[in-house]
C-alpha cells in the first residue's frame, strides 16, 4: 500500500495524474493552454480508511493501480522523487473506470 517512502493516512489516496493529450488523431500538436486539465488518474498508494462511529475502520473504495475520475477542483498537490502527485480524500474520487 505504500507508494515508496510515503503511507496516506485515514481515508486518503495518492495519485498520478494521466499526461494530457499533445496530439489529436488527426496528428496536430495541441499548444499547452489549448490542453485541458486532465481528470483521470492512476491510484498510487492508499491510507487504512477512516473510522467509523464505533471505532471500526471502513474499508477504502480505490486500490492501488486502479484509474479513478477525479474532481475538477481540490486535492492537495504532492511532490515526490521530483514528480507531482495529488492526494484526495477517498469520498472526493468520482468514481473508476472498470475494464
Amino acid at each position: 500500500m505504500a507508494f515508496r517512502k510515503f503511507l496516506p493516512l485515514f481515508d486518503r489516496v495518492l495519485v498520478e495524474r494521466l499526461m494530457a493529450e499533445t496530439v489529436t488523431k488527426g496528428g496536430i500538436m495541441l499548444p499547452e493552454k489549448s490542453q485541458g486539465k486532465v481528470l483521470q488518474a492512476t491510484v498510487v498508494a492508499v491510507g487504512p480508511g477512516s473510522m467509523n462511529q464505533k471505532g471500526e475502520v471502513q474499508p477504502m473504495s480505490v486500490k492501488v493501480g486502479e484509474k479513478v475520475l477525479l474532481p475538477q477542483y481540490g486535492g492537495t498537490k504532492v511532490v515526490l522523487e521530483d514528480k507531482d502527485y495529488f492526494l484526495f480524500r477517498d469520498a472526493d474520487i468520482l468514481g473508476k473506470y472498470v475494464d
